[in-house]
């Protein structure tokens, strides 16, 4: 017969009723598709406005901890949802990921992988999207003004006071808004946000094209994405269709009703986890090991798909505002 303590640590293992749900139809995706699964998903629409819910170093700590243990040679489903976030934390999963899996990941994106989400999903061998789906534009932004849009503010006063040297009083003011090392900082980040995710697409969905039929797509592909004059906006959602026509390898959701079902059971479970809890944050695997960030903690919980002790570490964490 157990005693209070033993009991006590079977209610913390399983969970609240969101886990316990959220983990079954996770366990019900990695039976569908054979491989490894995790979920790499932010509560930014639910909680708007909050610190935590981008991208960031943190969540290296995440997959570290659900990858432990992983047999990876059953390569990795990822699927992703989030608003993107630190272009250096992004390459650093990135890098981290393909250490783990090598190129054989596939992203699987239900709803939205923007900005840095894009990129890794670029880095994947293949995208898995559904009708429902979106992906977004990749031009790095400074405080939220996109860097491509400081540059071609720049480019232009430049050739309208060239032409028209009375217009210098209209344009210092604008001009007089940049720092000095602005314009530079600006351009570096777009170069290397364009030279990784060509590096990514590369080793990953062209891998095994002809280099000159790789590079040409991939240039489209940058284009497309990266170019703020071509997207508009950093906020646009790019449909499966349209990645499909810039030349990004998409299959559809669609073409099997069983993945589908598991995919969008396992998406509606996190989201319905983000509205009713404080989550803002879920790393979490197949297997039942999670890394769950909230308001004001991370809990990392290691539970075997067959039961087992969990094993919670608070951590102090900034309150969000905003």
């Amino acid at each position: 017969m157990p005693n209070w303590s033993q009991i006590l640590t079977e209610i913390g293992s399983a969970g609240s009723v969101h886990d316990v749900v959220r983990r079954r139809y996770l366990r019900e995706l990695g039976r569908v598709t054979g491989r490894n699964v995790i979920v790499y998903y932010s509560g930014w629409l639910q909680k708007s406005g909050l610190q935590g819910v981008a991208i960031s170093d943190e969540d290296k700590n995440g997959f570290m901890t659900v990858i432990h243990e992983m047999d990876r040679t059953r390569g990795l489903d990822l699927l992703l949802h989030t608003p993107g976030g630190e272009t250096a934390a992004t390459e650093s999963l990135v890098d981290y990921l393909r250490a783990s899996f090598g190129s054989d990941i596939r992203a699987v994106v239900p709803q939205l992988a923007m900005s840095g989400g894009t990129m890794i999903a670029c880095a994947c061998k293949e995208v898995l999207m559904g009708k429902h789906s979106s992906l977004g534009p990749i031009d790095p932004q400074f405080a939220g003004i996109p860097a491509h849009g400081v540059v071609e503010e720049f480019d232009r006063a430049r050739r309208v006071i060239e032409e028209n040297p009375a217009s210098i009083p209209l344009w210092q003011p604008i001009i007089a808004k940049y720092s000095p090392t602005l314009i530079g900082e600006c351009e570096k980040a777009i170069a290397w946000s364009n030279e990784m995710t060509a590096e990514w697409l590369r080793a990953g969905m062209f891998e095994n094209q002809e280099k000159a039929a790789a590079d040409e797509k991939i240039e489209r592909i940058l284009k497309e994405l990266g170019d703020h004059a071509l997207t508009k906006s950093h906020a646009r959602h790019l449909s499966i269709q349209r990645c499909r026509d810039i030349g990004l390898k998409v299959a559809a959701l669609e073409d099997d009703q069983e993945l589908q079902e598991a995919v969008l059971s396992v998406h509606h479970a996190c989201m319905l986890t983000f509205s009713a809890t404080p989550a803002i944050k879920l790393i979490e695997n197949d297997r039942g090991v999670a890394f769950i960030k909230v308001l004001q903690q991370v809990v990392v919980s290691g539970q075997p798909a067959s039961g087992g002790d969990v094993d919670q570490v608070p951590k102090k964490e900034e309150q969000g505002g905003g």
